[in-house]
């Protein structure tokens, strides 16, 4: 391998704090970088990124807002982050050897980077037959988010009546899967009518609607838990969690793993809701949640998950970009009705 890379990657020139990113906030460079391995510090690595996660979240780094998910904002000019898979190239810690294959859970955006050795990276198993891609998907932050906001907030009983917005996402896919494997009747609303479909058929949901034509969700809700929800997983925010509101149980439980609607409007101008107090006479539990605060729980997902997968009870949907020049493309794409199931750069065309 030559002693140099040219490796493009993409930085931020401008905050975006509305609407979806544009060439005005994000651009791809060309930097030089050396592949000796004695220009790297101790407990550093230098990796060749293979996949790229692109995540609902990664629109808050670059809002130059702290407000709302309260991550720690990108710097301007700082090349942006995201979940990869990647092959370690050179190393300065034992603990990794080249041609290893990682997860990284903060990566650069790059085709090639130096980064730190630290905990937040995991070796892919070289005897795993599972593709490369699951360990961003259903074994990653997407299956973990649908794991932790079902299995241990929304703490699901057989005959559960649960209601998954965003279902045809990269989470939501996950998380109504998991209801149904506990034995609950699990509804989904998603932004099309081939949506709709996808998560009947293939994921399983005992039903669907499109929300672009519900005129009426507080309807909408009455035709399809006339007996009330017990657990909506809330990815959505607005108008949606306004209209559950409406119709949930004594107890029910709302994890809250994102509010899509919102995240391109500044606070002022997002949608309130207005019906909170049904919370109190309905002692009703809602829960903001982030993987972070459930590191202790991992190992106990990755088990299920990969036992769920193996056996064929839980299926994904990848959409593939290729080449790391589609990132600002696949980042919007998130943001639109046509989008579905996890969106995945393969960095290499």
């Amino acid at each position: 391998m030559a002693s140099v890379v040219e490796s493009k990657e993409w930085h931020l020139t401008a905050y975006a704090p509305e609407g979806v990113p544009t060439s005005d906030h994000l651009k791809l460079r060309t930097v030089t970088l050396s592949l000796d391995v004695d220009s790297i510090p101790d407990h550093h690595l230098i990796v060749q990124n293979i996949f790229i996660s692109v995540d609902p979240y990664q629109r808050t780094l670059i809002s130059g807002l702290e407000d709302g998910l309260y991550f720690p904002q990108t710097k301007l000019n700082e090349v942006v982050s995201a979940g990869t898979i990647a092959k370690v190239i050179r190393s300065r810690d034992s603990s990794y050897r080249e041609g290893d294959i990682i997860v990284n859970l903060y990566s650069p955006v790059a085709e090639y980077c130096v980064i730190p050795s630290a905990s937040h990276l995991r070796k892919v198993d070289p005897a795993s037959e599972l593709p490369l891609q699951e360990y961003l998907s259903s074994l990653g932050l997407p299956g973990f988010a649908a794991w932790v906001g079902i299995e241990v907030i929304g703490d699901p009983k057989p005959g559960s009546n649960v209601f998954v917005s965003a279902a045809a996402g990269g989470v939501g896919m996950f998380a109504g899967q998991l209801a149904k494997l506990k034995g609950c009747r699990v509804i989904g609303s998603t932004g099309s009518d081939e949506k709709v479909k996808l998560i009947k058929e293939e994921f399983g949901y005992d039903d669907a609607f499109n929300y672009k034509t519900e005129t009426d969700l507080d309807a909408a809700l009455s035709k399809y838990f006339p007996n009330g929800i017990d657990i909506y997983f809330d990815n959505v925010g607005g108008e949606m969690l306004e209209a559950v509101l409406n119709h949930v149980n004594t107890h029910a439980r709302i994890p809250v793993c994102g509010m899509i609607s919102q995240y391109k409007k500044i606070w002022t101008e997002r949608q309130g809701v207005r019906n909170l107090l049904n919370m109190v006479g309905k002692e009703v539990r809602m829960e903001g949640f982030l993987m972070s605060s459930h590191p202790n729980r991992f190992g106990d997902f990755a088990k299920e998950m990969e036992s769920y997968i193996k056996e064929g009870k839980i299926i994904s949907k990848l959409k593939i970009y290729h080449g790391i020049e589609s990132y600002l493309e696949s980042l919007g794409s998130l943001f639109t009705s046509s989008n579905f199931g996890k969106v995945i750069i393969e960095v290499k065309k």
